[in-house]
């Protein structure tokens, strides 16, 4: 009981600071769920992350919270689910509701401005970094590719909807 326990609090722990410390969403939080699950904690396989992602995408809801519910089933059941889904929106939950009162106060001050595009930078390079991670990972063809540059072509340039690629 008390392993368990501790195992729950651990999960909640890591999704808490990965909830608090990542700007930018779930695409960018998928390198810091990675480290913490696979590399450092091992909790997940290397192999496992990728199918985890695919089906918290795919699934309705943010992929940060799909994610951390998934990964909190996998490694304490009903209870990490809860407590890591817990651990990733409180921090985002808290710093909204700071941030919403006192944004009215200080939204044009020249140094707010610059600071959320500093953050607007950061995110990206976070996302990039899923990205090239995910690429890496996934198996490549010549119809993987096609289907890679068709799908992007239809985004980009010709308005289809990303639901539909």
């Amino acid at each position: 009981m008390f392993k368990k326990l501790k195992l729950v609090l651990a999960v909640f722990w890591v999704f808490f600071r990965i909830g608090a410390f990542t700007f930018g969403g779930g695409y960018a939080m998928i390198p810091l769920i990675t480290e913490e699950t696979v590399t450092k904690h091992k909790w997940i396989e290397e192999k496992d992350i990728l199918d985890i992602f695919a089906i918290a995408e795919s699934t309705p809801g943010p992929i940060a919270i799909n994610s951390a519910t998934f990964v909190g089933y996998r490694v304490a059941g009903f209870w990490g689910a809860f407590f890591a889904t817990l651990g990733v929106v409180t921090p985002s939950f808290v710093i909204i509701l700071i941030i919403s009162y006192l944004l009215r106060e200080f939204k044009d001050l020249l140094v707010v401005k610059y600071a959320f595009n500093g953050i607007r930078a950061g995110v990206l390079a976070l996302i990039l970094k899923a990205l090239l991670k995910m690429y890496k990972s996934c198996p490549k063809g010549a119809f993987e590719y096609v289907i890679m540059a068709l799908s992007f072509v239809a985004v980009a340039f010709l308005n289809v909807p990303v639901i539909y690629c």
